[in-house]
């Protein structure tokens, strides 16, 4: 299993529309979009980051497009995302792109943050050397509700 990353291409956008409208990844990820089923606030979110100094990239496996993965916001507070179809979930595929990413951009710190009782993904930021530097409560789109959620840091 070949996993790479490379830039954002056009036909990628239905792909990732596709994955982020999946019932269990939503839940799972928590802090999404209000309405990810509104293409066209889907379409308008994808062009405004694209045209930002965010690095974006497409997950690849074996040459299939799996997920996404960036690093976004302002210097000193920047974050990572990363994005997986529940498919390849449990393949360490996700940590692969995040070591790729972080590769990428050594600028640290960057931060993560997590809904609390996503353990997998909790997984895969503390494999890649990020650690718990604060616990927070913020509202959960896909659960409607606050929700506990974890803040994390690789210095």
């Amino acid at each position: 299993m070949q996993v790479a990353l490379r830039p954002v291409h056009d036909s990628d956008l239905p792909v990732f529309f596709r994955q982020t409208n999946d019932p269990e990844s939503l839940r799972m990820a928590a802090f999404t979009p209000a309405a990810p089923a509104d293409r066209d606030a889907f379409d308008a979110h994808w062009k405004r980051v694209r045209a930002s100094s965010d690095v974006l990239r497409t997950v690849l496996v074996d040459g299939d497009v799996v997920g996404s993965a960036a690093v976004y916001g302002e210097a000193g507070a920047r974050e990572v995302t990363y994005w997986i179809d529940r498919a390849y979930w449990g393949q360490g595929i996700a940590t692969a792109a995040l070591r790729d990413l972080l590769a990428e951009v050594p600028e640290r710190p960057l931060h993560a943050r997590v809904a609390a009782d996503n353990a997998g993904s909790r997984r895969v930021l503390e494999k890649c050397g990020f650690r718990v530097t604060a616990h927070a409560r913020g509202f959960a789109n896909a659960r409607g509700a606050q929700i506990d959620e974890l803040v994390l840091a690789l210095t």
